[in-house]
C-alpha cells in the first residue's frame, strides 16, 4: 500500500533533522498510530507520503516512497479559504476560488450516502450553511466524506481528534476500527491510541534535539508504553547501577594511587629496589586506569526521554474548605445575539476540581472566557489562566524570559530557565521568541506561567490540547495533586476521569453534573 525507504528529512532553517533513514510498510488491516512531541515531524511524515513538494520550501529530503492506489488526506486543519463556502458547493468543488462544477450534480446520491457514513445528516447539504459556522467535529466530518467519495485505498488522519468534543471522538475510534483500508493517522488522544491503534511509530528529538530517534512497534499503544517504561526502567537500573560500581571502583583506585604517588615521593636513593617496586606499581595503576576509562566507554546510557518533563506547583497554594471561589448564574448565554444556553448555574467551593464537557459549539469556551473575565479582577484569590487559542494569554511577539519573568529579577529568570530545562526546551528555545515555538512548547510555557505566579485558582481551557500522548500522565496528575481550585473545560477523557472531582455538561438548558458518567 505505502512503502518508505531510507527517508531522511531535515530542517532547512536549521539542518535539524526528523528523520533519519526511516523505512516503513504500510498494509493491509493497519491501523498505525505517529506519536511524538510537538515539533518532532509527525505531520512533516504524513505530508512526504501525500508529496514530497509540500515539503520543498522548508525542509531537504532523501529517500523514495512507493504508493499504490489513491491516498486520503485529511489536513490538520481545513483551510479558511474554505470558510465562505457552503457545505454543498464544498462537494462540489476542488478548489474553493474554481466555480462550481454542475456536473457533479450526477453524484449526489453517492454524496449522500458517504455524508451518512460519517454521521452527519443529510439536510446539511440543504441547509445553505457555510463552512464557517461548522463545529470543529463536522469540519472533520465533512472532510472524510469528500475523502471516501473518491475511494481511497489508504487513509492519512493529521490530529483529526483536536477539536473533537466527547461524542465525536467516540465515533471517530468506531470509524477507524471499522475502516477496511489501513489507516495511519496521528493523535494526542490516548483513549482513542489505546483503542484503535494497532501498531505504533514513535518519532522522538533527543540529546537537546540534535538528534532524532524513532521506534517502530506493531502492538497496541498500551502495551507499547508498558513495554517502552519498562525497557527504560531496566535501562535506568543498569546505568545507574553500572556508574554506582564505577564510583567505587575509582575512589578505591585514586586512594591506592595517592598512596603510591605518596611513597614515590618520599623513597630515597639508598633504597633503589623499593623506588623500583613502586615505579612498577604505579605503571600497573595507570594501566587500570586505562581499562577502568574503556569500561566506561561501554556504560549503558541514562535514557534521553522527551515526555520526561518535571515540574510542579508549590505546596503553600491554599484554598480554605469553605471559601466560596465562584458562585455563577446565567440566564442566557449568547455570541453574536445567538443564544446558547440558559440559566446556567454553577457553585465552586473550596478546592474543587471542576471538569466542563459538551458537544462542539455548545458554548463552553464562551462560558470559561465569561467565567474569567467575572473572576479575574477579584483580590481574594489569584487567577491563573490557560486559554485555548494561546494568542489570548501570550504575547507571541515577546520572548519567552521576557513573557514569563516580565521583572527581569536575575533569581526569577534563573528559576524560569531552570524550569524550561525540565520541561525539554533547549537553550535556544528558552531564550528564543515565543512565536517560533510549536502549538505544545506554548502550552508548557502557558503552564509554566501558572506554576511561577502562583495562582490559586486555575481557569483552564483544553489544557492538555496540544500535548504529547506521553507527556499527558504526567501533566494530569501534576494538576490532580494542585491544591486549589480547577475550573477547566476538556474532552481529553483521561484528562476528566484523572483530574476532575465533578463534571458538568454544558447544554442548551444550561449545566447538567454528569460526574457519576466519569468518576
Amino acid at each position: 500500500m505505502v512503502e518508505i525507504n531510507n527517508l531522511s528529512i531535515t530542517m532547512k532553517e536549521n539542518d535539524r533533522p526528523l528523520l533519519t533513514n526511516f523505512s516503513f510498510s504500510l498494509q493491509k488491516g493497519d491501523k498505525i498510530a505517529i506519536i511524538g512531541e510537538e515539533g518532532n515531524g509527525k505531520s512533516t511524515l504524513i505530508k512526504a507520503i501525500v508529496d514530497m513538494k509540500l515539503l520543498e520550501d522548508y525542509c531537504n529530503i532523501k529517500g523514495n516512497i512507493i504508493k499504490n492506489g489513491y491516498i486520503g488526506y485529511l489536513e490538520q486543519f481545513l483551510d479558511k479559504v474554505w470558510d465562505n463556502v457552503t457545505v454543498l458547493e464544498y462537494f462540489f468543488k476542488e478548489y474553493p476560488t474554481e466555480e462550481v462544477d454542475y456536473s457533479k450534480y450526477k453524484d449526489i446520491a453517492n454524496i449522500k450516502i458517504n455524508i451518512e457514513k460519517v454521521d452527519l445528516d443529510q439536510k446539511i447539504l440543504e441547509s445553505e450553511q457555510q463552512i464557517s459556522t461548522l463545529s470543529g467535529g463536522e469540519k472533520v466530518k465533512i472532510q472524510l466524506a469528500k475523502i471516501l467519495i473518491k475511494n481511497p485505498d489508504v487513509l492519512l488522519l493529521d490530529e483529526p481528534t483536536n477539536d473533537l468534543d466527547i461524542h465525536t471522538l467516540e465515533w471517530l475510534e468506531d470509524f477507524i476500527l471499522s475502516a477496511n483500508i489501513p489507516v495511519l493517522y496521528i493523535s494526542h488522544d490516548e483513549k482513542l491510541l489505546e483503542k484503535t491503534a494497532n501498531g505504533i511509530i514513535h518519532l522522538e528529538q533527543i540529546k537537546r534535539k540534535s538528534e532524532m530517534r524513532y521506534t517502530i512497534e506493531h502492538i497496541g499503544y498500551k502495551e507499547y508504553v508498558e513495554k517502552r517504561l519498562g525497557l527504560i526502567e531496566r535501562q535506568d537500573k543498569i546505568a545507574k547501577k553500572q556508574r554506582s560500581e564505577y564510583k567505587k571502583q575509582m575512589n578505591k583506585y585514586n586512594e591506592i594511587y595517592q598512596k603510591v604517588e605518596s611513597q614515590q615521593n618520599t623513597i630515597t636513593r639508598q633504597d633503589p629496589h623499593s623506588g623500583y617496586l613502586l615505579k612498577k606499581k604505579m605503571k600497573t595503576l595507570k594501566a587500570q586506569e586505562k581499562r577502568f576509562d574503556k569500561q566506561k566507554e561501554d556504560f549503558e546510557d541514562i535514557p534521553d526521554v522527551e515526555e520526561a518533563i518535571l515540574f510542579l506547583f508549590s505546596d503553600n497554594i491554599y484554598i480554605p474548605n469553605g471559601k466560596i471561589v465562584l458562585d455563577l448564574k446565567i440566564n442566557e448565554l449568547s455570541i453574536s445575539e445567538k443564544v446558547l444556553s440558559k440559566n446556567i448555574e454553577l457553585k465552586v467551593i473550596g478546592s474543587k476540581h471542576i471538569g466542563i464537557i459538551g458537544d462542539n459549539g455548545t458554548g463552553k469556551t464562551t462560558l470559561i472566557r465569561e467565567i474569567y473575565s467575572l473572576m479575574e479582577c477579584r483580590e481574594d484569590i489569584k487567577i491563573g489562566y490557560m486559554p485555548q487559542n494561546y494568542e489570548l494569554g501570550i504575547n507571541e511577539n515577546m520572548s519567552v524570559i521576557e513573557f514569563l519573568v516580565p521583572s527581569g529579577i536575575k533569581v526569577e529568570v534563573t528559576k524560569a530557565r531552570t524550569f524550561m530545562g525540565s520541561m525539554k526546551f533547549t537553550a535556544e528555545e528558552t531564550m528564543g521568541m515565543i512565536k517560533n515555538l510549536s502549538g505544545g512548547q506554548k502550552a508548557k510555557v502557558l503552564l509554566l506561567k501558572l506554576i511561577l505566579e502562583q495562582a490559586n485558582v486555575l481557569i483552564l481551557d483544553e489544557p492538555t490540547r496540544n500535548l504529547s500522548p506521553l507527556s499527558n500522565p504526567i501533566i494530569r496528575e501534576v494538576l490532580s495533586n494542585y491544591t486549589g481550585a480547577i475550573i477547566s473545560i476538556s474532552h481529553d477523557r483521561k484528562y476528566i476521569e484523572n483530574v476532575c472531582d465533578e463534571v458538568y455538561e454544558l447544554t442548551k438548558e444550561g449545566l447538567i453534573n454528569v460526574t457519576s458518567n466519569f468518576i
